[in-house]
């Protein structure tokens, strides 16, 4: 794997004068838009983050709360859970305009070619932060007893499952970036993944997060 910076001229979409066509297009697109890993500099996630917001893509930053404790007080950070990576969804051949994005180093690819992030596990991650679950980065997990969240607000999650001092912790991974996330679930949330996994969409998921 190598975080490589790639880059291409944008295509400009043909314009259509018939309204037919709008929504055709706006399917073609949707479906050509995928998730990606920018590799940014260091300490500039929010950054990055806010200044992709700001010129209309797509962008997911997962943080965590991160204590400290000081003599006498302690404070909060809002802390990436993915140090040095925002997310970005966008369609690849397009990619001009995220590469010149002040704090972005480059998109995650192999062989110089960018590689989306898998859609399960994106979704998860979404769906986590989105339920306001306690998150906390751990070390990366990639064999186990993989489990769907079948009911409440994580219903459709899908992650590893481990016991940790007598309490079930789900892990959330991201393969391509070979990092992974947990948080605390109850037993009875939970059923084994089939050999095959449902198809999720995070379309309809809120991009407010």
């Amino acid at each position: 794997m190598s975080s490589s910076k790639t880059s291409s001229l944008p295509q400009k979409p043909p314009n259509h004068s018939s309204m037919n066509s709008a929504p055709t297009n706006a399917m073609s697109l949707e479906i050509n838009q995928k998730w990606f890993a920018l590799y940014v500099k260091p300490r500039h996630e929010k950054v990055v983050d806010r200044a992709l917001h700001r010129v209309g893509f797509e962008s997911f930053l997962p943080l965590y709360v991160l204590r400290h404790v000081y003599a006498h007080c302690s404070k909060e950070h809002q802390i990436p859970l993915f140090p040095g990576y925002v997310f970005c969804r966008f369609d690849p051949l397009k990619r001009t305009p995220i590469l010149s994005t002040p704090g972005v180093i480059s998109i995650v690819s192999v062989a110089r070619k960018p590689v989306p992030v898998d859609d399960v596990e994106i979704f998860s991650v979404q769906s986590a932060i989105k339920a306001q679950m306690f998150l906390e980065p751990c070390s990366f997990v990639e064999t186990g007893q993989r489990v769907r969240i079948t009911r409440g607000a994580l219903s459709g999650i899908e992650g590893i499952v481990l016991e940790v001092r007598k309490s079930l912790r789900l892990v959330l991974s991201i393969t391509l970036l070979q990092r992974s996330v947990q948080l605390e679930i109850d037993a009875s949330w939970i059923a084994p993944c089939g050999p095959s996994s449902v198809s999720l969409s995070i379309a309809a998921l809120s991009t407010t997060l």
